[in-house]
């Protein structure tokens, strides 16, 4: 039961005209003996009008001892989490109510950002908005190969990449969006970092996957 192609037959779409839609694929798998499957369907989201992936942003500074390497968490507002989380459906009761969660800088992938300049150009632009730094397309390195955070419903791909913080901030001008309002900065050494992911209190998975590569980039 080798498959070696999967068959588009025909596609259905919901929410045309919003920001996200969900695209309802019907399907046929191909066998290496050239039969096919039985007829099924996948659904997924995706973003229309805007870029398929994101880019997400590793802020780190030296501390005051010059050794010590501390890294940049973003609380802010993810609705999702708030509204999303049923607790009749959730197999471990979860009262948590998700008005912040802390993450790396991210953002999304704009229809003009191409390539890895265009990559590089999104990090320099989001660590503007959110976090208030100045930096430059040339102080933007990659952290590896790109993952992907959600195969199963979104074609979505983050790009991880990192850079040093080597000035003073300014308040982030934010995009313009509420969603942006009540956004909380801080520096935190980054092995502390990583052991809030360990014991919970940091629950974003892009930003422990971009912190364990951090450390083995900069530390080894």
């Amino acid at each position: 039961m080798n498959v070696t192609d999967c068959l588009l037959q025909s596609e259905e779409e919901l929410g045309r005209g919003h920001y996200l839609r969900l695209r309802r694929v019907h399907l046929r798998n191909r066998y290496e003996d050239g039969t096919l499957s039985e007829p099924y369907f996948c659904e997924f989201v995706d973003r229309p009008r805007h870029g398929t992936d994101a880019v997400v942003v590793g802020l780190w500074r030296r501390g005051k001892d010059s050794q010590t390497i501390e890294v940049l968490l973003r609380k802010g507002l993810r609705p999702a989490l708030r509204f999303g989380r049923d607790p009749k459906q959730l197999a471990i009761p979860d009262q948590t109510p998700y008005l912040l969660l802390d993450e790396a800088v991210a953002g999304i992938l704009e229809e003009a950002d191409h390539g890895l300049l265009g990559i590089k150009r999104r990090a320099v632009e989001e660590a503007w908005e959110e976090a208030g730094v100045r930096l430059r397309e040339s102080d933007i390195e990659f952290l590896g190969q790109k993952i992907f955070p959600t195969p199963g419903m979104a074609p979505e791909a983050f790009f991880l990449v990192h850079a040093e913080v080597q000035q003073e901030s300014s308040p982030p001008t934010g995009d313009g969006s509420p969603m942006e309002h009540g956004a909380k900065l801080r520096w935190l050494p980054l092995d502390d970092a990583l052991r809030l992911c360990e014991q919970g209190e940091v629950e974003d998975a892009k930003t422990e996957i971009l912190l364990h590569r951090l450390r083995r980039t900069l530390l080894g």
